[in-house]
Parts: C-alpha cells; structure tokens; sequence
C-alpha cells in the first residue's frame, strides 16, 4: 500500500479485509502506472501538454468545448471544491446530472483535487438517494438544480452538509449563487492532488437488478486501467472519432464510454440528456458519430428507423450492460452493415473484461478475456470444468471488486477470483458463451434453462419487440418458464398469438424450454442503464 494522498481516510479504512479483495494482475505494460498518478490530469491535462489543447473534447447540440476550455472549467470547479466548500482529500462529493458537460467537468475536478466522486443516477429518487448519502459518509455534492428536490429530500438526517447547484438558467439557486456563477471568479489554473495509484478517486453503486445497489471503490489506477485495456485491444479508437451514446456517466459503462475512453485517446464525446432511438440516430447523423455505446433494447429500436437518417458515418457500436441477443445483433447488422461489438462487464470490475471485434466475433459468443484479465468457468468448489460445461465464470485482471463495506465481498471475491455472477460456458479456444445471470437460470422437472435463450427464440418472431423471461413457482415443475411480451403496435396481444409465439419457441430450441406461460405487458421494468429488472418480474 502506497502512501496515501488522501487526509480523510474514510474510503481506505472500509475497504475489504486484505485476504477478502481479489488477486490483481498487471501483466502489461498498459496498465504499469507510477506510483503517484491522478487520473484526471493524465485524461485532461496530458492532452493540453501534448497539444491537443483546440481540439474539441465534448460536444452538444448546442456548443462545444476544446480540452482547453474543459481543463479551465475543471480547474475552477476543483478552488471551488476544495477552497470555498473546504473540503480536503478523501472527503466523498455526491455527483448528480444527466449527460452533459457539467457533469462531465464536475467529475473531473473531484478526482483531481483528490476528492472522492460518488455519482449517482439521475432517475433515483430521495428514498434511493438516502442510503447512498449515509454508506458513503456523504458531506458535500455537486447537483444539476433540475434534480434538487430529491437530493433536498434525501439530505434530512443524512450526513450531507453542502450543496453547490449547476446548470440553474433560471435562479433558482440559493443564495451564494450557482456553481457556475462562483467558478467565474476562481482562477482556471489549479495544481492537481498528489495522489497514489491506490487511492480511491470512485464509489459506483450498482445499478440495483437485483434491488439491492452496492458501493463500488475503484482507485486512480482502475479508471486508467478501464481506458487502457478494452478500448486499447479491442475497441481501437484514434483522435478524429465522435463518441456517443445513451448510459449515464454515473454508471461505469457510461463513464468509460461517454467520457474516459474519449478523452484518453484525445478524441471528443457527444453529449445528449434522455435521447430516444429516434433523437440519437438524428444526433448521429448531426455530428457525424463514429462509436456508439448503448444497451440492446436501444439498438433494436433503432434498427426500424435506420432508414430514415444518414448513419453511414457510424463505424462501431458498442452493446453491453445485459446480455445481447443473436436475434438483436442479426437484426442491427441487416439495417446498418456493423457488426455490433458485444461486451461484459460489471460495476465491481469498474468496465468490460470479455469481449470481441471484427473478425474476432464467434456467433453466440460475447467474446474472449479482454488482454489484461484472464477467465476462467468454474464449478461451486472453485474448479476450472472442460470446455463446453456450464458452471460460473471467475475472473481476475488489474481490476477487481472492492464493496464498501459490505458483507456481500464474501460472495463476489473467493480464492483472488471474481465472481460476478454469470453462468457461461468457454469453447476450447477461450470463448464464452453467456447463459444467464447465476440466479436466473430456470430449473424445471430436472432441466436447467436459461431466459436470455428463451427471450433470443421469441425475439426472432416479427411480433415481439422487448421481452422478459423467468421461473416462476410450479406445483408440478418445481419452476415453470414465464415469458412477458411487449408487442409491436401492429399487432394485437390474444389466446391465438400467445400459442403461436410459444409454438414458435418449440421450433427454434429445445421444445422443454417453451414458455409455458406467456403473458403480454406494455413495457418491461428495466433500471436506468437499460438493465432488465428480472426480480421484479419474478414478483409479478
């Protein structure tokens, strides 16, 4: 353990017990960083020092900002931080805001000035907010005013002591003015916080599937390591591409993909807050984006309206946050000429560990360990199973879960491997095949079936456009397949259709798999990164 940077050690003391965190492996030399590193000044100030201070780093529909504007805007926010809120290194700051550049500035300048960032979703509300503000001994946030009452509501009785409010275009800030308003009169040159590769600079809570949301720690040398593994090996994108896309950036995947991979690389990112299929194919073709990164619900609601705009400036899309469907990925590809580049990741391991691109892609394959991180398919004892066995998949690279505080460590770390929870199995030349969250395979009259297959096979009939499959208690099977069907508008939910989707189902895969019972629903429950909230289709 290096020496820390930090002055309020709150983080480092609630990490998980020594033998409890997981084996790291830096097998490369992408992911060797010195010993004091801050991860801001080597995605932001690095590329002012090497020139690249009059390219663009973000973008809107409205404006946009050079890395030399950004890097001044980061400054300022960082007096602000740790002069006018008195806030030392160490101290966590509550992040709220959609996708666009005040947020992205806000969450620079807290990992520069050493301080810890927490973001949070912009859709939880105060009952969400609470228990965030409390596990992570929240003093101070950072809020987009359009989310103040919430974060209001949230603070009573919490440990939250201060807040700053941004994009307030109508005075609707206390007094003391907005963020904004105090930052012009800071100076734009600030000297960065001498910080340590393994100081924490992230807590990311999960994006609650399961319910229950999880504090994250991630440090200096992880948010770099998420930049220079994937997008390095696998996405290979240069200076002159566009990023854009739909996660958030208080979620990881929005994170590295909407804001860390692009500046890393010196290229510029397409902000746009709740854009829909048809506004970010529109966007797409407005500024002439080159990488998407955004769920498979996305993608295949734009797949229908690809017709109707010029995208042929899209070079690469990017699919994770659940697993892609084969139906989804055909689908996007018979309407643009991409093929899509699948991914897993997980919140704990901060970014995407498996995945393949190009001529790499194996059709019902995510894809391979991302360079840096090695897999492994493991059954209940923690023994690696031959190829072609399903079991659970265990991995370890320069990344690994670090809860806050949380006796779940327990179950996502055992003997230096993580777990994230995924059954798989891996093909003799290292691919791996998705089969279902752990604890979403169905187990019916002795058979193991997983959703995501159930849910690929209806996916390929041309009346369903979402749908959500899971066990549900059975007298006789122990579990019964359940499948919930959101229809295309063309076509009317009846006995008739239920029986033919299922008859459907017999005919692509393994007849005892078939949805025994079928249920159509106007939407599904789905988290705000595109997740399906499989739990609470099961409380239906």
């Amino acid at each position: 353990m290096l020496r820390t940077g930090h002055v309020d050690l709150f983080a480092r003391d609630h990490l998980p017990r020594k033998e409890l965190q997981p084996d790291l492996i830096f097998n490369r030399p992408e992911v060797t960083y010195p010993e004091r590193v801050n991860a801001a000044v080597e995605l932001l100030d690095r590329n002012v020092e090497q020139g690249n201070g009059e390219r663009i780093a973000l973008r809107t529909d409205d404006a946009v900002c050079t890395y030399r504007q950004l890097q001044a805007q980061v400054n300022r926010i960082s007096h602000v931080l740790r002069n006018d809120m008195s806030l030392v290194p160490g101290n966590r700051v509550l992040l709220r805001g959609a996708n666009n550049p005040m947020m992205a500035a806000c969450f620079l300048a807290v990992i520069k000035s050493g301080l810890i960032a927490v973001p949070t979703m912009p859709l939880l509300r105060s009952k969400e907010l609470h228990p965030i503000l409390e596990k992570a001994n929240v003093t101070a946030a950072l809020c987009d005013v359009r989310l103040k009452e919430d974060l209001l509501a949230a603070q009573t009785g919490s440990p939250l002591q201060q807040v700053l409010y941004f994009n307030d275009g109508d005075g609707h800030t206390p007094a003391g003015g907005s963020l904004e308003s105090i930052c012009e009169k800071r100076p734009a040159e600030f000297p960065a916080c001498d910080t340590a590769q393994d100081d924490i600079a992230l807590i990311a809570f999960t994006s609650g599937t399961t319910g229950q949301p999880k504090g994250t720690m991630h440090m200096h040398r992880d948010v770099l390591a998420m930049c220079d593994l994937f997008p390095r090996s696998i996405l290979k994108p240069v200076a002159d591409d566009v990023f854009c896309g739909t996660p958030p950036l208080a979620f990881t995947f929005g994170l590295g993909g909407m804001l860390c991979f692009p500046l890393r690389f010196g290229a510029s990112t397409l902000l746009t807050e709740k854009p829909t299929p048809e506004s970010l194919l529109a966007a797409i073709a407005r500024h002439r984006a080159t990488i998407l990164f955004t769920a498979p619900t996305f993608y295949r609601q734009m797949a229908d309206l690809v017709k109707d705009h010029d995208i042929s400036c899209l070079k690469k899309c990017v699919s994770a946050g659940e697993a892609l469907p084969d139906a989804t990925r055909t689908l996007w590809r018979e309407a643009t000429g991409i093929e899509m580049i699948d991914g897993i990741g997980a919140t704990e391991m901060i970014h995407i560990f498996i995945s393949a691109a190009g001529r790499d892609v194996r059709r019902g394959a995510i894809g391979k360990a991302v360079p840096g991180y090695e897999a492994r398919v493991v059954d209940e004892k923690m023994k690696t199973l031959p190829p072609g066995t399903v079991g659970k998949l265990a991995v370890r690279g320069p990344t690994g879960c670090r809860y806050l505080a949380d006796e779940r460590q327990m179950d996502y770390v055992r003997d230096g491997w993580n777990l994230p929870g995924d059954t798989f199995s891996m093909d003799e030349d290292g691919y791996l095949y998705y089969q279902a969250r752990s604890d979403d395979m169905i187990i019916s009259a002795g058979y193991n079936i997983a959703g995501p297959e159930v849910e690929d096979a209806l996916l390929a009939h041309p009346a369903v456009v979402e749908c959500g499959v899971v066990g549900v208690p059975d007298s006789e099977r122990g579990q019964a397949v359940k499948a919930f069907v959101v229809l295309r508008p063309e076509f009317r939910a009846n006995p008739q259709l239920a029986r033919e989707l299922q008859e459907h189902v017999k005919q692509a895969i393994a007849p005892y798999k078939y949805p025994r019972q079928l249920e159509f629903v106007e939407s599904l429950p789905r988290t705000e990164t595109g997740k399906l909230q499989r739990f609470r289709l099961r409380g239906s």
